[in-house]
C-alpha cells in the first residue's frame, strides 16, 4: 500500500464529504428532533451515505460500462463537479450549499445524500476506482476512516461548533474550499490532457 495515495485519498474524500462543512447544515435540520436521538440519526445517515459510496465503489465501473462513460469524461466531469462545490464553500450561501428544507426527522435525505454522498464525492470514488481498481483495498480503507471522521464530527456537531464559533468555522470552510478548488482544477488539467493525447494519437493513426 502507497502511504502518499492513501493518505491523499483519505484527505480528498474527507474534502469532498466536507464534514466540517456540514456542521451548521446538521445542526439546524436537527434542531426539531429529540436531542437524545440527534447522534443515532447521525450515526443511521453516516452509515448510508457509506454504503451508497461502497456501491459505487464495486459497481460503478459497470455503470460506466454501461453508460459507455470513459476515465477521461469522468475525470473532467469530476472535476467540474468538485469545482462547482469548492467555490460554495469559498462562497457559502445564507440557506447553505443546497438550501433544502426539512420538516421532521430527516431520512437518507438530505442528511445522507446529499450533504455527505453528494455527487462529488460519489465521482471522487468512481474516479479512484476506474483509474486503479486494482488497489480497492486502499480505497475502500481511505473511505471507511473518511466517513469514520465524518461521524465523529457530525456527532459533536453542536460541541464543535460552540468551540470553534461562526467565524472560525465559516474560516476553516473557506480554506478546505480553497484546497478543494486546487485539487478540482488538477482533476480538470489531468483529464483535458488526456483528451488532447487522446485526439492526437487518433490523428497519427
Amino acid at each position: 500500500m502507497e502511504t502518499s495515495s492513501f493518505v491523499s485519498a483519505t484527505v480528498l474524500l474527507l474534502l469532498v464529504t466536507d464534514p466540517l462543512g456540514n456542521i451548521p447544515l446538521f445542526i439546524g435540520l436537527l434542531k426539531q428532533v429529540d436531542p437524545a436521538r440527534r447522534r443515532r440519526i447521525i450515526i443511521r445517515e453516516v452509515f448510508f451515505a457509506f454504503l451508497i459510496l461502497l456501491f459505487f465503489a464495486f459497481f460503478g465501473q459497470r455503470f460506466l460500462d454501461v453508460m459507455h462513460l470513459t476515465d477521461t469524461s469522468l475525470s473532467i466531469a469530476g472535476g467540474v463537479i468538485l469545482f462547482i462545490i469548492a467555490l460554495k464553500m469559498v462562497f457559502p450561501h445564507s440557506e447553505g450549499s443546497f438550501g433544502h428544507a426539512v420538516h421532521g426527522e430527516p431520512f437518507l435525505v438530505p442528511l445522507a445524500i446529499p450533504f455527505i454522498a453528494g455527487p462529488s464525492a460519489i465521482a471522487t470514488v468512481l474516479l479512484m476506482v476506474s483509474r486503479e481498481p486494482h488497489r480497492m483495498p486502499e480505497w475502500i480503507g481511505a473511505l471507511t476512516i473518511a466517513m469514520l471522521v465524518s461521524a465523529v464530527v457530525l456527532g459533536f456537531a453542536e460541541k464543535i461548533a460552540d468551540f470553534l464559533g461562526e467565524k472560525v468555522t465559516m474560516a476553516f470552510e473557506r480554506l478546505m474550499g480553497l484546497i478543494l478548488t486546487a485539487i478540482a482544477i488538477e482533476m480538470l488539467l489531468a483529464g483535458i490532457t488526456k483528451f488532447v493525447h487522446q485526439l492526437q494519437s487518433g490523428r497519427g493513426l
